[in-house]
């Protein structure tokens, strides 16, 4: 039996077709429900759903009066606020086609990036660094548009650009992923495949508004089904979170792991009776931090993995929890495989690449001004992830890390992903990470890098990873750090760590020469 899941093709997606017309769709039935509630410690923000679609449909009608054609490429650079998804969903309506920046870049990495793209114009907030060669419509521009005359929607071909993003660069140079917009469309197989998302949730994202997960996850989908987003204010207090997850009735909580460890640390006393579960993405949820999140709220939190290429596309959900040591299922109408070196599907049971067919409707058009980089990740009728998987009888997909992530100890290769499963569940351990690291003769070990709020008992940790792993794969390096290096998404970077490794080794061999 080959590694390949394949349930049949989810419906086509409709044509024509504008993205952010499908996401605003329930205005028409639901005008004056809330749409979006932006949670403070002391009032909300509240945007019904008709006040967002006009909002939006102005902002569509201000970016083409202000010179914009369709096909146009804006650069977003603007802070943790409303302005963001009201901006990009604008542009889109617009036949525009916004690409989102991490506010943490500096203005040399947004000029880099720019130089990339040509774009016509950058969506600028004052507070966010950004170069003076690209023209600027400031965001009071941008936010006296919401009271213009709604624009008709740009409807037409599903396949044509809706959307550009950046890769998080971590493996190297950041990709343009260009998006078509029928990708908010293919995102309707989460919504059974992962959330279990219904009209009635209100489903509380606690990360960024400018945070491609919180884009799709905590505003997009809820919007297209006419649920309620509740986004807590920029710089909300972590202890504060349990307090508005309770007073506002979320029943679906969605962030990231280091946010769940931050939130359990204030949870106390907490009651949250309208909860159903909790969501994860964008690294491993530790096993520790899973069972705090099960005792504190007596739900369940599921995961789910996907890359800015393909968004999510294995996950468990309420209705198929992943079985033990798995990332999950794929999504019902994803079609994958597990591929070999020659790429086609291995055995079930063995490890090789994660692939999503090239005719997944979520997958990208491919990586702007790079057709050689795009066609680096196809092989025949697959799209290859870069990262290492075994899939079993049912499905489920046991996750091996990425390809370039695989450890040598020895001359043996072990995966880190296996090993960090194992350690997750050591008492005291916030997060970790395990990479190998070279020693001063230049011998390769397994070293595992936490967060804790004390240092641990290396001899009890040893003790630990002997009683879980193979002997070559045990760390037989220790190292507590205050954080886990991570790139603009938000996802681990284990090649950050061995490059500061790496600098502390050179460092030491000087002082020493």
């Amino acid at each position: 039996m080959l590694s390949v899941f394949d349930q049949g093709a989810p419906p086509p997606c409709p044509a024509p077709f504008n993205l952010a017309a499908h996401v605003l769709a329930p205005a028409a039935r639901l005008p004056d429900k809330v749409a979006l509630a932006v949670l403070g410690p002391s009032r909300s923000e509240r945007w019904s759903y008709a006040r967002l679609e006009s909002a939006v449909r102005g902002t569509a009608t201000g970016l083409l009066q202000a010179g914009l054609v369709p096909g146009d490429l804006v650069l977003l650079r603007l802070d943790n606020t409303v302005d963001f998804p009201l901006a990009f969903l604008g542009a889109i309506a617009a036949g525009i086609v916004p690409v989102p920046l991490s506010a943490a870049l500096t203005a040399p990495e947004v000029a880099r990036l720019a130089r990339a793209l040509s774009p016509a114009a950058m969506l600028h907030d004052a507070g966010l660094a950004a170069p003076d060669t690209l023209r600027r419509i400031p965001l009071p521009d941008l936010r006296a548009m919401r009271d213009l005359p709604r624009a008709e929607y740009a409807m037409g071909d599903p396949e044509r650009l809706a959307y550009v993003v950046f890769t998080s660069g971590t493996a190297g140079t950041p990709r343009a992923v260009m998006h078509a917009h029928r990708a908010v469309w293919a995102r309707r197989m989460m919504h059974e495949g992962w959330y279990g998302l219904t009209p009635e949730d209100r489903l509380m994202h606690a990360g960024a508004f400018n945070w491609t997960y919180t884009l799709g996850t905590g505003l997009l989908d809820p919007w297209s089904l006419g649920a309620t987003a509740l986004i807590p204010a920029s710089g909300t207090d972590p202890a504060t979170l349990p307090l508005l997850l309770s007073r506002h009735d979320a029943t679906i909580f969605a962030a990231s792991p280091g946010v769940y460890r931050k939130l359990l640390k204030h949870w106390g006393k907490t009651r949250a009776p309208r909860l159903r579960h909790g969501l994860s993405a964008g690294e491993k949820l530790t096993d520790g931090t899973r069972a705090d999140w099960e005792t504190a709220t007596g739900t369940a939190v599921y995961e789910a993995y996907g890359m800015s290429e393909c968004s999510t596309f294995v996950s468990a959900a309420p209705g198929a929890p992943a079985p033990p040591g798995t990332l999950g299922r794929p999504q019902p109408g994803r079609r994958l495989a597990i591929l070999g070196p020659d790429h086609r599907p291995v055995a079930i049971g063995e490890t090789g690449t994660i692939a999503v067919a090239r005719g997944d409707p979520g997958l990208m058009l491919g990586y702007m001004g790079a057709p050689e980089a795009t066609a680096a990740r196809m092989a025949g009728e697959w799209f290859l992830t870069g990262d290492l998987g075994a899939m079993d009888e049912s499905g489920a997909i046991a996750y091996h890390g990425r390809a370039d992530d695989l450890m040598n100890a020895g001359g043996v290769r072990v995966s880190p992903a296996e090993v960090e499963a194992a350690l997750g569940a050591f008492p005291g351990i916030e997060a970790l990470a395990v990479t190998d690291v070279a020693l001063k003769d230049q011998v390769r070990v397994i070293a595992c890098f936490y967060t804790a709020p004390e240092p641990l008992d290396q001899e009890a940790l040893s003790a630990f990873a002997a009683e879980r792993l193979a002997r070559w794969k045990q760390p037989r390096l220790w190292i507590r750090t205050a954080v886990l290096p991570t790139g603009p998404n938000g996802k681990l970077s284990r090649r950050r760590l061995r490059e500061t490794w790496d600098e502390t080794i050179a460092e030491a061999a000087n002082g020493q020469a």
